[in-house]
């Protein structure tokens, strides 16, 4: 743990905005920078800091903003990432495992071990293994740094969803958005910093974009595709009476902030209008289609006119980090079926066939544009499969904490490499295994920052992404 700090004490300083000229911008038209109103301090003379400013991190970053794509409900690695030929081999064979999925539950006093449903190959000149699920992805493996040797704190969604997140697998705490967000700032004053984009809520719901005890305007903001990803953003009034409104009500609500300061609740309702206000006019623009080319949307696998299904969603989380947005979330939930795979691994197949195209589209166009080289991509889950079932010819495979498989691809990330490995039988992770919390640390490197200067004070002791824990999992850098 880091000895106590002030929490913003890293941060370059915002200039001051003396009330007379908040006013006058206001008059102007240019009213409501996000956070202005956050820290207002009273006085003739008030000061107010930006809480989503552009900060210097740590160190110079290889990378300036993230796209993290989050496959719910448990990916089965044994059938996508990690080959098991010894698994194939044993099929049927009755091993042991004090596994925290089976402990003392009924008709699991004898497990099996299970082969792999998909076959695996070679590609790209790295010869990285792919199943035949993936087979766009497997086409893009020379650009990605894969990581077999994944395992997590949980078996359980909530806690497992949770944990990666936000490095805690019990409590709330702030998302890894909401850390990037706090961190860096934001480029684009009228776009949030952290958005997600999910057609429902995953495990753990809103925990996975909180900010927590964070400042609220580092929250993330959900998006849900369809025809309005963003209610009530369009403006029912001209423009010029609009800013006449806000700018009384920015005077109403100073005051009012000015004798309640120091409540978080109110400071992020404050910010949650400035925000809207500048939403506005950046949205409608950022999730304009139209204005792509027919060779894009088939990159994606869309249709014009579309405005759902994943290809909707990296296609959209590119315009955003285009535009400034540091942090964008994906989460693939279409439909009451995800990756949790109790009852037959087939369900794995539709779901591969969503994302799949879609994925790799999203890392060819953010290369072709130049994106790639500053933009890192994340793949994950919260855990992976059981290469066993209390029979070997069971449909299904149960939660398992013990070994799963992630990747990165993009800015500052080694390409066409594997990192780690699980036993023969894919059981648990062996050579040099990744917690959840080595991940957080490489991603916050990258970003430019030490893992364990990230701080906020709270509560009395400095909290961080990865608690008191991980390690930066350095072979997978450039």
């Amino acid at each position: 743990m880091t000895a106590p700090t002030d929490h913003a004490a890293w941060a370059c300083q915002p200039a001051a905005v003396a009330r007379r000229g908040f006013l006058r911008s206001s008059v102007a038209g240019s009213l409501l920078m996000p956070g202005i109103l956050s820290q207002l301090l009273e006085g003739e003379a008030a000061a107010a800091v930006d809480p989503l400013a552009v900060k210097p991190p740590h160190f110079p970053a290889k990378a300036k903003r993230i796209i993290f794509l989050f496959m719910t409900g448990g990916v089965s690695h044994v059938d996508t990432f990690d080959p098991k030929p010894a698994l194939t081999r044993d099929h049927g064979k009755e091993i042991k495992a004090d596994h925290p999925e089976i402990k003392d539950r009924p008709g699991y006093e004898h497990i099996f071990l299970k082969r792999p449903q998909w076959e695996f190959a070679p590609h790209g000149q790295c010869g990285t293994e792919v199943s035949t699920l993936f087979p766009h992805v497997a086409e893009c493996v020379d650009e990605i740094a894969l990581i077999r040797s994944m395992h997590t704190s949980h078996s359980n969604h909530y806690n497992a969803t949770l944990g990666m997140h936000t490095g805690s697998f019990a409590f709330s705490r702030p998302s890894i958005g909401s850390w990037m967000s706090y961190g860096l700032g934001t480029h684009n004053a009228n776009l949030p910093g952290f958005v997600v984009i999910a057609p429902q809520q995953t495990y753990a719901g809103t925990q996975v974009y909180a900010s927590d005890f964070l400042p609220g305007a580092h929250q993330g903001t959900l998006v849900v595709p369809g025809e309005t990803p963003v209610a009530n953003v369009a403006p029912r009034i001209p423009s010029p009476q609009q800013s006449r409104e806000l700018a009384a009500l920015a005077a109403l609500n100073r005051r009012h902030l000015g004798d309640r300061r120091g409540d978080p609740l109110l400071e992020t309702r404050l910010q949650s209008f400035e925000t809207a206000f500048g939403m506005q006019m950046a949205v409608p623009e950022a999730f304009d289609l139209g204005r792509e080319d027919e060779a894009t949307l088939a990159l994606y696998g869309l249709k014009r006119g579309q405005t759902s299904g994943f290809g909707w969603q990296c296609l959209v989380a590119r315009r955003l980090v285009e535009r400034g947005v540091r942090f964008v979330e994906l989460i693939d939930t279409g439909s009451s079926n995800n990756w949790d795979a109790h009852g037959d691994m087939q369900t794995h197949v539709p779901l591969a066939k969503n994302v799949d195209q879609p994925i790799a589209g999203l890392l060819r166009d953010l290369k072709r544009r130049g994106m790639l080289d500053d933009t890192l991509v994340v793949w994950t889950t919260e855990f992976g499969r059981t290469p066993f079932n209390n029979t070997a010819d069971a449909p299904g495979r149960e939660h398992h904490p013990w070994a799963f498989s992630s990747w990165l691809a993009g800015a500052g990330v080694k390409k066409g490499i594997v990192h780690g490995a699980t036993d023969e039988h894919g059981l648990r992770a062996v050579e040099q295994p990744v917690h959840v919390h080595d991940l957080h640390a490489t991603i916050l490197h990258l970003m430019g920052f030490d893992h364990e200067q990230l701080t906020f004070r709270h509560a009395g002791r400095d909290y961080r992404l990865t608690d008191v824990h991980g390690q930066v999992v350095r072979e997978v850098l450039a």
